[in-house]
Parts: structure tokens; C-alpha cells; sequence
């Protein structure tokens, strides 16, 4: 049986690689490797508290405001505080304008050459010789529209810059609310921007996804997983933070579930870290040991309930009930753009919200001995900051990103994680151009940036294809 090694695994934001096992041209075995070591839990140790949305806003480029967010919640969770109405809303807007620059990205830049022949220049060469089927005055629009969504991917930037003053990496998010009051002028030039880019999302975006469903059919039936999803909730619908816009919840065996955080543990026994494994986050480790025996990630294997949980858009429409068609790669696609769709009407209600000359900020004092968790959605996926302080200084501080969730290698029991798990019985037409493989990986939008910072080589591969 042969076993192919794609690595890196190019428009999958930051450099992860696969092993596959081939049979009878389908997948019967993968291997997801997160192949850096990131650390931020480490570099938290002993700071000031108000300190962690800054410095985990550097964690990723592309999603960074999500995880000033987070860390922002842990904080005011454990402070017992929370941001007033503007603060909330601004927060929300700022996050949400990052999430639709994710998601045009993520179908334009990173899926869409997957399916369609691009003009004889990069980035579309080098590039594989088979797979496409759209007609050439379909494909020759969606080529177009790819450069179209630059443009209005950087207009969500120019949105974020907006209210948090740069991008990425934002100053507009912190413990007890935001840092710039929305006054009318930047109200006007937010809405502005804003109508344009909805326009191209219901009237470019969504029927583009659509005929693209509707040429590769056959992969509502690729990429297929038990539905085991997960949710920590997205956007609070007030500032007491009681209920929010994307309920939490859980569906396991497609049966939904009250979310219950306390279920969460992360299993080490194939991650390059020591220490004991099953533990919550809030009393988790983050001990590398790039020496360990059997381990091939720096992705952990968190589990929820024992089980391997799948998170994203897929999930959170799926729990909202917004849709229910099914687990797979194209059902990771759709859902995707029908929640890019759906978040930007939403920001158009939460603009009209914004009070001038309210308040975008509540003042507190850090606490000399606390416990706080920040749960929120990413692009991908539930993300959560674990926060413990002693003497008013960090002394626990532990993330578990949506790529963790999603990417992770086997747990402690050897159950596969979410990616490892929808990539068995892919079909692989050609070993050589396993245009399939990278097909079925980038519908769940993987960022390593997020599981991941330092490199440490490991051994040489066998067979090394890179995937265009």
C-alpha cells in the first residue's frame, strides 16, 4: 500500500503536512502533523493579566481579533466584569469583520483552486492537470471573481482597522470592553464598506459556492463524518453575555446537547508534549518533548466527552439549526458561505445599536487570586483561554484553538481526529495529483498558526509531493 507524504500543505494557512496510506485508489489511513511548536502558554507565565488580548492577538495573522476576544472573556470572567452596550458591540463588529475576511479568503484564495483552471501564472501554476469540470465560461468567472474577493477581503480589514485602529493584530480589543467610541463619521465609513461587501457575498459569493456544489455533487458524499459537533457560542446578543447569536452546544451522534466545558480534556499520547494526559485545560500543561515515542504532531487531541469534535460553520449552523444537510466537504463549504452571508446582515443590526457618546469601556481591577475561561468562536471553530492568577500575575495560562480541535492527531485511546477521521475512503484518482486529499483538508479551513511557532526538522520523508 503506498503512502503518500504531502507536506506542506500550501493555501491551508501555515505549513501543516499529511501522511496517507492508499488502497485500492482510497484513503484507509491519515495522519495530520501540526509540524511547529508555538508556546504562547509559556510566554504568559508571570505577565499582568491585561496583558494576554494583547499578546495573544499575535498567536495568528489571519484571526487574530478572535483570540484578543477570548482572552479578553477569560479576564472579565475572572475579574467579574463585562464590556457595556458599545463595547460589546464593538467587539462584536471587530470580530465579525475578521470572520468575513476569513471566510472570502478561505473559499476564493484557499478552496477555490482546487476546482477551477487559473490563468498560466502564479499563484495558479504550478497546479494540478486534472480534476476540473466547469465549463469555460463558468470557470472563467469564478477566475474572475477570485481577484474580485482581494479586493473586498481587504475592505473587511479596512473595516476592522475601523474600530480597532490596524489589522492585524488589532488595538481595539482588551478586558473590559474596546478602545475606540464610535463616533458618526467612522459609523458612516464602516457602513459604507460594509454594503459593498455584503453585495458581493448574495449576489457573487453564494451563487458561485452554489454552482460549484452543484459540478462537484459528489462531494456531499467526500469527506463524510459522524455528526460530532461543537460550539461555544458566537456573539453575545447583550452585554451581560447570557445568551448568544450562535447558541453553544454540542451534537453528538446527531442527537444536540447542552454544552458542558467540564467535559473537555486534551489527550497527549501522540503529541510531542510530556506530562500527564486527559486533563481539562484549566489544569493542562504545555511541556514540548519533541523526543516522545509515537507522537507525530505538535496538535494536541483535545476531546469532548471522549469524542473527537468536529467545529467550524458546518457546526455552528448545524446547532443553530440553520442547516442540516450533512457532514462533509461540500456541506463544509456551503455552510461556510451561508454564515458569511448571515453575520454580515447581522452587523448591519449591530451598527444601527451603536451609541455615540456612550461608553465602549468598563474599568475594573485585576484580582490578586482568580480563575477565568474565555470561550468563543473562531473561523474554525471553538476556541478557549484557560486563565489562572496568583498574586495578580499569570501563573496557568492554556489554549485550545478550532485547529486543535479539528486537526488533531489520535487521542490516548487511538481514535483519529476530525480531518484524520473525513479523509478515510477518499477516492485518489491519481497518487500523483491527490487533488482529493488537499480538496477534503481545506473545507475545514485549517490554521497551524493557531496549534503551532517553532520549527524543530524531524527525519526526512520517504515520497515528499507538493500539493499545489
Amino acid at each position: 500500500m503506498p503512502k503518500i507524504m504531502i507536506g506542506p500543505v500550501p493555501r491551508a494557512n501555515n505549513v501543516v503536512a499529511l501522511e496517507v496510506t492508499i488502497e485500492n485508489k482510497k484513503v484507509v489511513d491519515a495522519r495530520c502533523t501540526g509540524v511547529f511548536f508555538r508556546g504562547f502558554e509559556l510566554i504568559l507565565r508571570g505577565r499582568d493579566p491585561r496583558d494576554a488580548p494583547y499578546l495573544t492577538l499575535r498567536i495568528c495573522g489571519i484571526c487574530s481579533s478572535v483570540h484578543g476576544t477570548a482572552a479578553a472573556l477569560a479576564l472579565e470572567d475572572a475579574a467579574g466584569v463585562r464590556p457595556p452596550k458599545n463595547g460589546n458591540l464593538l467587539r462584536n463588529l471587530i470580530h465579525a469583520a475578521d470572520t468575513l475576511q476569513n471566510h472570502i479568503r478561505h473559499f476564493y484564495l484557499f478552496s477555490l483552486p482546487d476546482y477551477v483552471k487559473g490563468p498560466d501564472l502564479g499563484p495558479f501554476r504550478p497546479a494540478y492537470t486534472t480534476g476540473c469540470r466547469l465549463p469555460p465560461k463558468d470557470n472563467d468567472a469564478l477566475v474572475q471573481h477570485y481577484f474580485q474577493a482581494l479586493e473586498i477581503s481587504r475592505l473587511c480589514h479596512e473595516l476592522v482597522v475601523l474600530l480597532g485602529g490596524k489589522v492585524p493584530h488589532t488595538h481595539g480589543l482588551l478586558g473590559g470592553g474596546g478602545t475606540v467610541p464610535p463616533a458618526a463619521d467612522i459609523i458612516m465609513g464602516f457602513s459604507a464598506r460594509l454594503r459593498k461587501i455584503n453585495d458581493f457575498i448574495q449576489n457573487v459569493m453564494v451563487p458561485d459556492t452554489y454552482l460549484l456544489a452543484e459540478a462537484y455533487k459528489d462531494y456531499y458524499e467526500i469527506g463524510k463524518r459522524a455528526p460530532a459537533l461543537l460550539s461555544y457560542g458566537h456573539f453575545p446578543r447583550g452585554e451581560n453575555d447570557r445568551e448568544r447569536h450562535f447558541p453553544p452546544g454540542a451534537m453528538v451522534d446527531g442527537r444536540p446537547e447542552k454544552l458542558d466545558a467540564s467535559l473537555i480534556r486534551e489527550h497527549l499520547r501522540f503529541s510531542w508534549y510530556a506530562g500527564e494526559s486527559g486533563l481539562h485545560p484549566a489544569r493542562g500543561r504545555t511541556e514540548p518533548d519533541r523526543e516522545k515515542e509515537g507522537a507525530y504532531s505538535w496538535v494536541k487531541a483535545p476531546r469532548y466527552n471522549g469524542r473527537a469534535m468536529e467545529g467550524g460553520p458546518l457546526a455552528r449552523l448545524w446547532i443553530r439549526g440553520d442547516y442540516r444537510r450533512g457532514i462533509s466537504t461540500m456541506d463544509r463549504l456551503v455552510a461556510r458561505t451561508l454564515e458569511t452571508e448571515l453575520i454580515g446582515k447581522l452587523m448591519e443590526e449591530w451598527l444601527g445599536e451603536l451609541e455615540p457618546g456612550k461608553p465602549v469601556f468598563t474599568p475594573f481591577n485585576v484580582p490578586r487570586e482568580a480563575e477565568g475561561a474565555g470561550l468563543t468562536e473562531a473561523m474554525r471553530g471553538p476556541l478557549g483561554h484557560w486563565l489562572r492568577i496568583e498574586k495578580g500575575r499569570i501563573a496557568h495560562y492554556q489554549i485550545v484553538t478550532p485547529t486543535a480541535w479539528n486537526f488533531s492527531p489520535r487521542d490516548d485511546v487511538g481514535r483519529p481526529g476530525p480531518v484524520e477521521e473525513a479523509l478515510l475512503g477518499t477516492p485518489v484518482e491519481n497518487e500523483m495529483e491527490p487533488v482529493e486529499v488537499g480538496r477534503v483538508v481545506r473545507a475545514f479551513d485549517v490554521c497551524s498558526t493557531c496549534s503551532t511557532h517553532v520549527i524543530v526538522p524531524g527525519g526526512p520523508a520517504k515520497e515528499m509531493i507538493i500539493l499545489p
